[in-house]
């Protein structure tokens, strides 16, 4: 799957020169509600950084929208961006269904209330100054940087259960 949604308004086109963001992220959670993770790593040019957080009790949808989220509030300036996702739910929900979502006050085709309101709306708030590309991958398929967020986000569950935070 490789969607691109131009939430922005600038109308840009990936063409013309312009700051080009790799965005890798992905989400986990042990128990779903329970300790979950997120991680993400950003590239460009020649460097790249790592994220990653947690949250003591959440779901794995809530982690991997947190991941895209915290990876595009690092950027400061309108970028076009490319973010490789596991996520269905966060491929689909950016590119498919956060439009109609909005548009119907935040209720999903079966009229019930859209599942991780506040997520969904800051990762539209976020996207709005980027053009990006949405992209899919399988998980655990030997992704590089897929399997390193993975690992990321698994390590930020570990550190909240060492903390004892729970």
């Amino acid at each position: 799957m490789s969607a691109r949604r131009d939430t922005g308004h600038s109308g840009r086109t990936s063409d013309e020169n312009e700051t080009v963001v790799e965005i890798f992220c992905d989400g986990a959670c042990s128990g779903n509600p329970g300790v979950g993770g997120y991680g993400a790593i950003l590239r460009f040019g020649g460097h790249e950084k790592e994220i990653s957080g947690g949250a003591i009790e959440t779901t794995n949808n809530r982690m991997e929208l947190s991941a895209a989220i915290e990876a595009l509030r690092l950027l400061k300036r309108p970028c076009t961006v490319s973010v490789t996702t596991d996520s269905q739910y966060l491929a689909r929900g950016a590119t498919e269904w956060i439009h109609s979502w909005r548009r119907n006050g935040w209720r999903n085709s079966r009229r019930e209330a859209v599942l991780n309101r506040d997520l969904w709306e800051a990762l539209l708030e976020l996207s709005r100054m980027h053009q990006i590309d949405w992209k899919w991958v399988r998980g655990h398929d030997g992704h590089p940087e897929n399997e390193r967020c993975d690992s990321l986000a698994r390590e930020a569950i570990r550190k909240i259960r060492d903390r004892g935070d729970l």
